[in-house]
C-alpha cells in the first residue's frame, strides 16, 4: 500500500472521529444536514455513511461561514503542510455512479457515467481492497471518491455495488441518481453543469418566443399539440445548429452522417425519434456536448380540462391542471363558504413535491393579501405574515427555496444516447408482449 494512501486513511479517520465526537454547533449541523437529505424508504448503513462522508467535505457549520474541513485543520496545528494540502484537496470529493472499466493490481479504472470522465481509484486500506477484490469489469458502483494525488483518487466513503446493468436498468439507475443526488449530477464537470443551466434559460426564451407568455392556459389535448409543435421547432433549430439541412432527403443526411439509410431508419423506429433527429446523434462532426430531452405530457395532463404551463429561466417548465382553480379561489370573495375544498387544494399545493417554491412565490406576489388570509384560515395560524413567513412555511413542507436542475435541462450526448438505446430495448420487449405502453427512464419522469 502506498505511503500516501496510508496517510490519507489516517487523516480521514481523524476527520471522522473529529466530527462524530463533536458537540455544539458542529454536532447540530451534522444532524440538520442529515435531516435535510432526500428521504429514502430504504436507507441502509451504507447510505447513511455516504451522507456522513459528504458532510465531512461539504458540510457548513453555524451560519455557514466555516466548513468542516476548516474546523478540522484548525484543531490540528501539528499537521504538516503536505497533510494540510491533502485534506484541503478533499473539497473536490464527489459522489458518482461509476462503471468499472478495468480491475488493476491495486485498484480500479472507473468512469463517472454522468460525465464520462475516467479515474484511477484505489482503496486506502488492505481490508477495503480485500472487500472490493470481487468487483468485476462492467460492474456499476455508487460511491464517493476523493483526490490523493493529481492522478490517483481514493474511495472516500462506502461503495455500493449495483452489479452489471443492462441499458434499461442503467438508465433507471441514472434517473434515480438524479432524483437522490441532483446537486451532484456534474460535480466533476462544471462546464457541463453550466451548459445544462444555459439550456434551461434558452428553453425559457424559446417558450416565450413561441407562446408569447410565461403562463399559458388551454385544454390538455390542445396543450399537447402545441407542445409537439414547440418541440418540432426546437428540433429544427438544433438541426440547423448541427449543420443539417432539414430539406435534404434521408439518404443525403445518412451519407453526410456516415451511416446507411437503413441504420438511420432502424434507429428512428426503435427509439421513436424523428429520422433527422437521429442523424444529429450520428453526426461525428457535431460539436454539441449536450442534447435537450424531449418533453411529453403524461396521459392525465392530456385529459385536463384546463392545463396551465408555466416557465421560468431557472425553475424550468411546470404543468398544473389545478392552477387556474387555485387562482380563481384567491380571486373569489366567498371561498370561505366552501372551506373543505379550499383546504384540500391548499394542502395539496403544500404537500405535492412537484408544486415548488416558484409557484408559491408567483401566486403570493400576485395575490399577497388573499394568500395571507387563505393560509391564516386553512392552517389556523392567525399570526402568519406572507412576506415574512412564506419561505419558512415552504421549508416546513420540504420545499427547496432554490431550484435543482430541471427536467428540461439538456444532458450530455452520451447519456442521451444511452436513454434512447434503453428506450429502444424496452420498446422491443414491450412489442414482444404486444404492449405499447411507454415508460420513463433516465432523466425523464
Amino acid at each position: 500500500m502506498d505511503a500516501i494512501l496510508e496517510r490519507s486513511h489516517e487523516l480521514k479517520q481523524a476527520l471522522i472521529e473529529f466530527v462524530l465526537e463533536a458537540e455544539g454547533e458542529l454536532a447540530q449541523s451534522l444532524e440538520a444536514y442529515a435531516a435535510a437529505q432526500p428521504h429514502r424508504e430504504r436507507q441502509d448503513i451504507a447510505q447513511r455513511d455516504l451522507i456522513i462522508d459528504t458532510f465531512l467535505t461539504e458540510g457548513k457549520v453555524g451560519d455557514g461561514d466555516k466548513d468542516v474541513l476548516d474546523l478540522f485543520l484548525e484543531s490540528q496545528p501539528e499537521l504538516s503542510e503536505n497533510d494540510r494540502n491533502l485534506v484541503g484537496s478533499w473539497r473536490c470529493s464527489f459522489i458518482g455512479l461509476f462503471a468499472t472499466l478495468q480491475v488493476l493490481p491495486d485498484g480500479f479504472e472507473l468512469m463517472n457515467w454522468l460525465t464520462a470522465k475516467r479515474y484511477i481509484v484505489k482503496p486506502n486500506t488492505l481490508l477495503t481492497w480485500q472487500e472490493m477484490s470481487r468487483f468485476k469489469e462492467g460492474e456499476i458502483l455508487l460511491t464517493r471518491i476523493a483526490p490523493v494525488t493529481e492522478s490517483v483518487w481514493m474511495f472516500s466513503g462506502p461503495c455500493i455495488p449495483m452489479g452489471r446493468l443492462g441499458k434499461p436498468k442503467l438508465a433507471v439507475a441514472i434517473g434515480n441518481f438524479k432524483e437522490n443526488y441532483n446537486k451532484s449530477l456534474y460535480s466533476d464537470a462544471p462546464e457541463l453543469l453550466e451548459l445544462a443551466w444555459q439550456s434551461v434559460e434558452q428553453y425559457h426564451q424559446d417558450f416565450l418566443g413561441f407562446f408569447g407568455s410565461d403562463e399559458v392556459v388551454m385544454p390538455g389535448y390542445q396543450m399537447n399539440k402545441k407542445i409537439e409543435e414547440f418541440q418540432e421547432l426546437l428540433t429544427k433549430k438544433r438541426l440547423a445548429a448541427a449543420g443539417i439541412d432539414e430539406n435534404k432527403s434521408l439518404s443525403e443526411i445518412a451519407a453526410e452522417a456516415g451511416v446507411t439509410e437503413e441504420e438511420m431508419k432502424a434507429a428512428a423506429e426503435e427509439s421513436g425519434a424523428d429520422s433527422k433527429a437521429i442523424a444529429q446523434m450520428f453526426d461525428s462532426k457535431n460539436p454539441t456536448k449536450m442534447v435537450t430531452p424531449k418533453v411529453e405530457l403524461p396521459a392525465n395532463l392530456k385529459k385536463a380540462e384546463q392545463l396551465t404551463a408555466l416557465t421560468h429561466p431557472r425553475w424550468g417548465q411546470i404543468f398544473l391542471p389545478t392552477y387556474s382553480r387555485f387562482k380563481a379561489m384567491l380571486e373569489a370573495e366567498d371561498w370561505q363558504n366552501n372551506i373543505e375544498n379550499t383546504e384540500k387544494l391548499v394542502r395539496q399545493y403544500l404537500e405535492d413535491s412537484t408544486i415548488n417554491a416558484f409557484i408559491w412565490h408567483r401566486l403570493a406576489e400576485t395575490y399577497p393579501a388573499q394568500m395571507e388570509k387563505l393560509l391564516k384560515t386553512v392552517l389556523q395560524r392567525p399570526e402568519l405574515k406572507i412576506d415574512r413567513d412564506l419561505d419558512a412555511l415552504l421549508q416546513e413542507y420540504n420545499k427547496a427555496l432554490e431550484p435543482d436542475l430541471p427536467e428540461i435541462a439538456s444532458v450530455p450526448v452520451h447519456l442521451h444516447d444511452l436513454f434512447q438505446e434503453a428506450l429502444a430495448d424496452v420498446n422491443k420487449s414491450k412489442s414482444k408482449g404486444k404492449s405499447k405502453k411507454k415508460i420513463g427512464i433516465g432523466f425523464q419522469k
